[in-house]
């Protein structure tokens, strides 16, 4: 192993650190669980104007506690989740047990997933570019395991940090996305990573965040060439 794969191994540790730390208290958040019918109706109404009306193969990538899978498997499509924190899938796995959807939860790495070549219709992730060592290298893979003619579909934003937390003091400066994006920059990404039909609109309605946003968020969706 070189000294690079090592020092990203080591920030992959941290975020899992991290991660895990926050998933007992992460869905009381505002803008990360889900805390009213009208909260819930409205990320069904965004979630079903960029998925369509048929049901699709959909890999949450980052899925953390499951609320984007959960809220796709009640739209009607097929969804696997993956994230790289055991305690967040636990919790995952512990609410998709008080429904009637069959979701299935695995731990995997965003950035090298364990999956054939074209094995779904959408990849979905919300809030997740962020976090990672490599994003760039993440976008090959999402686009490696979506079919031809598939999409992703990133919910995102742009913030400002005050001052780095938690593991995050240590290792803000590997993660090349931190502070997340804004929409064009992260458009000419996904374009220069060969993903086309590239589209973004805000999502700053305040009933989908629980409170007025205190970021700018967008979703952004972008095809996979034939």
């Amino acid at each position: 192993m070189t000294q690079l794969d090592q020092d990203e191994e080591t920030v992959k540790d941290l975020v899992q650190q991290h991660w895990n730390g926050r998933a007992a208290t992460f869905d009381e958040e505002s803008q990360h669980g889900i805390h009213s019918d009208e909260q819930h109706d409205h990320w069904l109404t965004v979630l079903r104007e960029w998925t369509g009306d048929n049901s699709l193969d959909v890999l949450d990538v980052g899925c953390g506690t499951g609320v984007i899978s959960l809220l796709l498997a009640e739209l009607g499509h097929d969804v696997v989740g993956v994230d790289f924190a055991p305690e967040m899938l636990e919790r995952a796995r512990a609410k998709a047990r008080r429904t009637d959807y069959s979701i299935t939860f695995h731990r995997g790495d965003a950035e090298a997933l364990a999956l054939p070549d074209d094995t779904v219709d959408l990849v979905t992730a919300r809030h997740l570019v962020w976090t990672l060592p490599s994003p760039t290298a993440a976008l090959q893979e999402w686009q490696r395991v979506v079919e031809p003619g598939g999409r992703i579909l990133l919910i995102e934003g742009y913030w400002d940090h005050d001052e780095p937390w938690d593991e995050y003091e240590h290792m803000h400066d590997e993660l090349p996305m931190y502070d997340g994006r804004p929409p064009d920059e992260l458009s000419d990404v996904l374009t220069d990573e060969g993903f086309s039909d590239i589209t973004h609109e805000p999502l700053m309605d305040a009933t989908l965040w629980g409170r007025e946003p205190h970021s700018d968020y967008y979703i952004m969706s972008g095809t996979v060439p034939r």
